[in-house]
């Protein structure tokens, strides 16, 4: 059995580390290395079996890897190392997006430190079509899925718009499950985090926080996509009105 490549959520902790050292690599004997290989192996990724192997995710292997975001970086003026397509698109989006990679990275230490992270199973919709995890992260997403699956906070939402007096449908397309399906589609709706979990970090969910959507709208959100792996309701109806003009036209 061969060591497993390197995962998102593994990448996004060696890359902030690497960015929060100044795109300097970090050797072996660094006390941040030695703890980024402690806090890796415990992630709920890989199986027992792996994580078992000798090497794996050793201190050497974070030192090796940081070297690998060092020289790889577009303004490094020496040679590169040879690494995989996935290190390469994670330091573009680190040096793309470095705040909002940064703030993943901290989510998910934060999740990590916390247990949640390995409490929650795997969730269906955690991947896209092609089988490759969002940017920032398989666990982000995991995570994100199941709290908005939470029966019990999807409910709440459901009872703040009624008392509100607002129709329950979709807060991007306006689709009304009951107009549609009536009394079949009575009092369905999906809900979804408006502000992304990489943002908001381990902190309790709020009602505000969450949106109400068609199973489309909601799927369109955590949609990714080279770049971009989440979008808030708002962009998507942003999405929705230039694809309408540029058929008007």
């Amino acid at each position: 059995m061969r060591i497993p490549a390197w995962t998102e959520d593994e990448l996004v902790l060696a890359g902030a580390l690497v960015v929060r050292n100044g795109w300097r690599e970090l050797r072996t004997n660094d006390r941040e290395v030695q703890e980024l290989s402690e806090l890796i192996r415990s992630l709920p990724i890989h199986t027992p079996a792996e994580r078992a192997l000798p090497g794996f995710r050793s201190a050497d292997s974070v030192s090796r890897k940081t070297t690998d975001f060092m020289t790889n970086h577009p303004l490094y003026a020496g040679k590169a190392t040879r690494c995989g397509k996935p290190t390469l698109l994670m330091i573009e989006a680190f040096t793309e997006r470095e705040a909002e990679m940064l703030q993943a990275a901290q989510a998910l230490e934060e999740g990590i430190a916390s247990g949640q992270l390995q409490l929650i199973p795997p969730q269906p919709d955690e991947v896209d079509d092609s089988g490759a995890a969002v940017v920032e992260g398989r666990l982000l997403a995991r995570w994100a899925l199941a709290r908005e699956r939470d029966p019990k906070l999807r409910k709440l939402k459901i009872e703040q718009i009624r008392r509100l007096k607002r129709t329950l449908r979709c807060e991007v397309c306006d689709f009304d499950f009951a107009r549609t399906y009536g009394d079949l589609g009575e009092g369905y709706i999906e809900v979804h985090h408006v502000t992304p979990l990489y943002i908001s970090g381990a902190r309790q969910t709020k009602l505000d926080d969450l949106a109400c959507l068609c199973a489309n709208c909601h799927r369109m959100c955590h949609k990714s996509r080279p770049g971009e792996s989440w979008r808030t309701p708002a962009a998507l109806r942003e999405q929705i009105h230039k694809s309408a003009q540029s058929d008007v036209h």
